[in-house]
């Protein structure tokens, strides 16, 4: 994750930070006014955008998602949730191009094929699950929003974005940005990563059995259909807060480890 901090220090990567964060809130804000659910979540299109910067812009993407996710914030009302929401959008920026490095062997993020559609997905998934996570646990840890409605609100309208808008998107702008070596590749000189080695292996399971252990775990907890034995009788009862926030933790910080060795 070294390129989150490293990024910083070139001027064109900033410039594609503020470009990706002005992006996001620029079609986030217009559908604050079209509630999803009311007082849950809205119906968020703009969550194609996080995705497809990812694979342009690699980590510059991951900041811009954060940081316009938190400007949208602040035309719906600002809250200590948009902690959680800030770095729930940092990581659903930031999953997608690092996971696709790894199961795609260098092949360009356009999904022509059953078989890059399906890695497509995969990846998409795995981006969207850790952000549900991250936000569905904090929220439901300051007894805001319970995570077995806002942890699978999230899942659905991520993928939705991820799997019917950011393709065609790419389809798009992706050979554009290539032929102009606006790639991050091309402006951090990262080197082809090749699959296979142990490090990353072990980073991609943590990062897979930790989210989806995590989504699990807060779903049954915070719907009181799993009783976590080794807490008191008193915590296990609604909003779970305490108990998502326990019974979640452990799988969060699996899912971090492992992003972190990717």
């Amino acid at each position: 994750m070294k390129e989150l901090g490293s990024m910083w220090q070139d001027s064109r990567m900033v410039v594609l930070c503020a470009i990706s964060a002005a992006l996001y809130a620029a079609v986030l804000v217009p559908f604050k006014v079209v509630p999803f659910i009311p007082g849950i979540t809205e119906l968020r299109p703009a969550n194609a955008i996080p995705v497809v910067c990812s694979f342009l812009f690699g980590p510059a993407a991951a900041w811009g998602a954060a940081i316009g996710n938190l400007i949208g914030d602040f035309f719906g009302g600002v809250g200590p949730g948009d902690i959680f929401g800030f770095a729930g959008n940092l990581v659903y920026g930031y999953v997608p191009y690092k996971l696709w490095e790894i199961v795609a062997s260098g092949r360009p993020p356009l999904p022509r094929s059953a078989a890059d559609f399906l890695r497509y997905a995969l990846v998409c998934l795995a981006a969207s699950l850790l952000c549900a996570d991250l936000i569905g646990w904090g929220d439901n840890m300051l007894a805001l929003r319970p995570f077995g409605v806002l942890g699978n609100i999230i899942v659905v309208n991520n993928m939705l974005a991820a799997l019917v808008l950011s393709p065609l998107l790419l389809l798009a702008v992706y050979p554009r940005v290539e032929r102009g070596r606006l790639l991050y590749r091309d402006i951090l000189g990262v080197a082809q990563r090749r699959p296979g080695g142990l490090m990353q292996a072990v980073g991609v399971v943590l990062l897979l059995c930790g989210e989806l252990g995590a989504w699990l775990v807060g779903n049954l907890v915070s719907t009181g259909r799993l009783n976590l034995g080794l807490l008191p009788a008193s915590l296990m009862r609604p909003p779970y807060d305490a108990a998502v926030a326990l019974g979640v933790a452990p799988f969060l910080l699996a899912a971090v480890g492992g992003l972190a060795l990717l």
